[in-house]
This record gives C-alpha cells, sequence and structure tokens, in this order.
C-alpha cells in the first residue's frame, strides 16, 4: 500500500500562510492513524475521543493483543500535539495488563506528567471502550519540540481507511511495506509521505510494527514455539530516520520461568546506515 514517490517535505520549512494547508496535506496522507482507525480528538474534525478499534491484524497466532498497535493507539506526545507544536517523540514504554481478547475497541485515556518548554512526558491508560474498568495496558513516554507552529489550525478532515475486520487481513507489516529480506533481516523501505511524520522523518507507526514483527519472530525461533505474549515493550526514538531502507538487527536471550527478552535496533542504511531506533521486548510463554 506504501506508494513509490520518494519526495517528502519537512512542514518546518513551509512558510507561515502555507503551513497549515500542507499539514493537512501530510496528516491525511499519513497511513498509520487512517489504516489503524486511530482517531484524534485535537487534530480531526469530528473526533470526540482518542480511540482505536481492535482487529485480527492487531493481534498474534494466540489471539492476544500486540504491542505496537496499543503504542500506536495512545502514542505518548508529552502533552504536545500538532496544533501548537512540530512534535518529535523520544521513548515509549508499555505494560501489557490484559491479552484483550474479546475486546472489540480501546480508549487512550491519557494525562501530562510535566509540559516544559520543550520537552514533554506523559502517560496513558488504555482501556476496553466498552468497559472502561477493563484496563489492556498502561504506557509512559518522552516527547521534544522541534518548534512552534503559525496561529489558524483547524481540525482537520481524516477519514479513516475503511477496514472490514477478518481472519483473513494482510498482517500489518505487509501493508505497511516491511519484509524480510534474503540477509535475514526485516526491513523497511526508503521513505515515502505515506511513512513519513510531518517533520519528513520516518513515523512512530511503521517504527513500532516492524520492531515487533522481528521482535515476535526473534522471540518464538528462541523458544522452539509461538505460544508466546508480548507483555512489557520498551521504544527510543534516537535520531530521526531521513532516507531508509531501515533494516533491523536484533537478538533474543532465554529468561527463567518461561520469560524471554529481545533486544532490537533500527539502522538507516541510506543515512551512513545510522541507528535510528532502539527497543526491548519482554515476553512469556503461553
Amino acid at each position: 500500500m506504501a506508494e513509490s514517490s520518494r519526495a517528502v517535505d519537512d512542514i518546518r520549512e513551509a512558510q507561515p500562510e502555507d503551513y497549515w494547508k500542507q499539514f493537512e496535506s501530510k496528516w491525511t496522507n499519513l497511513l498509520t492513524y487512517r489504516y489503524l482507525g486511530r482517531t484524534h480528538p485535537v487534530l480531526d474534525r469530528g473526533a470526540s475521543r482518542q480511540t482505536m478499534p481492535l482487529r485480527h491484524d492487531m493481534r498474534n497466532a494466540l489471539g492476544g493483543i500486540m504491542a505496537a498497535p496499543l503504542c500506536i493507539s495512545s502514542p505518548e506526545g508529552g502533552g504536545m500535539a500538532d496544533d501548537e507544536y512540530v512534535p518529535n517523540p523520544l521513548s515509549q514504554s508499555i505494560v501489557i495488563l490484559d491479552d484483550a481478547k474479546g475486546v472489540r475497541q480501546v480508549d487512550g485515556v491519557q494525562s501530562t506528567i510535566r509540559l516544559g518548554r520543550t520537552t514533554g512526558f506523559s502517560r496513558s491508560r488504555i482501556v476496553d471502550s466498552d468497559h472502561p474498568e477493563r484496563v489492556i495496558a498502561i504506557s509512559e513516554g518522552i516527547c521534544v519540540s522541534l518548534g512552534g507552529t503559525p496561529p489558524g489550525f483547524e481540525p482537520v478532515e481524516n477519514p479513516m481507511i475503511e477496514v472490514v475486520d477478518s481472519p483473513d487481513l494482510p498482517p500489518l507489516h505487509r501493508v505497511f511495506g516491511a519484509t524480510r529480506r534474503d540477509d535475514g533481516h526485516w526491513a523497511l523501505p526508503e521513505l515515502t509521505g505515506q511513512m513519513a511524520s510531518p517533520d519528513a522523518a520516518l513515523h512512530l507507526g511503521p517504527i513500532q510494527i516492524v520492531l515487533e514483527t522481528a521482535a515476535n519472530e526473534l522471540a518464538a525461533a528462541r523458544a522452539g514455539t509461538d505460544r508466546i505474549q508480548i507483555h512489557a515493550w520498551h521504544v527510543m526514538y534516537m535520531a530521526r530516520g531521513k532516507v531508509g531502507p531501515f533494516r533491523v538487527d536484533g537478538d533474543a536471550t532465554v529468561g527463567s520461568e518461561g520469560r524471554l527478552g529481545v533486544q532490537l535496533t533500527l539502522h538507516d542504511e541510506g543515512n551512513g546506515d545510522r541507528p535510528v531506533t532502539s527497543a526491548h521486548a519482554g515476553y512469556r510463554l503461553v
């Protein structure tokens, strides 16, 4: 589904009078939220809350929830939204408390811990939309501002892509262009507008998806079974992914009592093989 052209402009270079027109174009072209169906109550016109459906393609082989969709449903912006800032996430940690079986929709209830001049800290509770007392996960993260925005923001008409839930849905990594190469590494293709944040860097959505795809494979291979459930997930965005392709390196370790850990690094091969993202995951045997 990813587009083939690579022309990606940085919104920070836009003239003030053109800024919000460019933002609307970038926001409605970004694949992450439109495909997963996640709405934003500040940025999306008509949205009343931060919410996202849970589909078959957001679950593992046992029907348990994946970490990446939950992180995407409630990205830790540190209290910084695109109406006032050009936000750039630095880290996000999530602990999964419930495998979310039977849950059809989740809401992200986010609170700002501290919002400074350039850095924000936030945390979220991700809950079952139909039964908010059922907490699926808790998360927290740090975000930095790359700059301010001109006045004149208005919510954007940003229709979600209609995806009918089915066991036959393609896996998320395929939709976002991630492939397992002949050299054994999972990778994303060169940067395109559909995969880029407004500041022309690889968006957190594709990053989360390719990293968890690789982590799942490494953990299952090390355990000798796919009967595993991720319960802890931490991602650090060390640098902006600017060019691509983006390659994942990783390894898995077996602990005690049916626990496994995976460590991963995402490299921007087109930008001197620069490491841009680090992550680790905790799994348990089911």
